[in-house]
């Protein structure tokens, strides 16, 4: 089993980490969240190493279907947790961070947010591995998103 531990902002009644890999940014975990979501400009990016993938798909999201543009990024990291390949959808959100942390993203993991101490704990079991697999395909015009675990 795998634990790790990231300090969450004090100033947000929100669980918002901040992120420094691949770069520096504010991140929401938002636990009935299908797909990552990236909020800032797509500019920013695509400074990054975002390729664009599909533009305008519709997705479920924000309290009913909108919009956006799907990217990856060769490799992105949440704690100890590796996404190779990292799959998400760019949609312009008001929100006090830049990127939206999906519940599938830790897909049978244990998580846990405490928010009196700021911190988001998360435990890897020994029958899941650290690298994680997202794969965004389209069905019948809707998207949906699948958590595959390296063995």
């Amino acid at each position: 089993m795998t634990q790790f531990t990231l300090e969450l902002s004090e100033d947000e009644p929100r669980p918002i980490v901040r992120m420094k890999q691949p770069f520096e940014f504010d991140a929401m975990l938002d636990t009935g969240a299908v797909f990552p979501v990236w909020i800032e400009s797509e500019e920013l990016l695509k400074n990054f190493g975002g390729k664009l993938v599909a533009q305008n798909q519709s997705f479920g999201g924000f309290g009913g279907m909108t919009t956006g543009n799907v990217y990856r990024l060769p490799l992105f990291q949440v704690g100890d947790l590796i996404f190779p390949d990292f799959p998400l959808i760019v949609s312009p959100y008001r929100l006090p961070c830049q990127m939206i942390l999906s519940a599938t993203m830790f897909d049978e993991l244990i998580y846990e947010i405490d928010a009196q101490n700021h911190w988001l704990n998360v435990t890897v079991p020994d029958t899941v591995n650290i690298v994680r697999r997202l794969k965004i395909e389209d069905q019948n015009g809707r998207l949906h998103i699948l958590c595959m675990h390296d063995e």
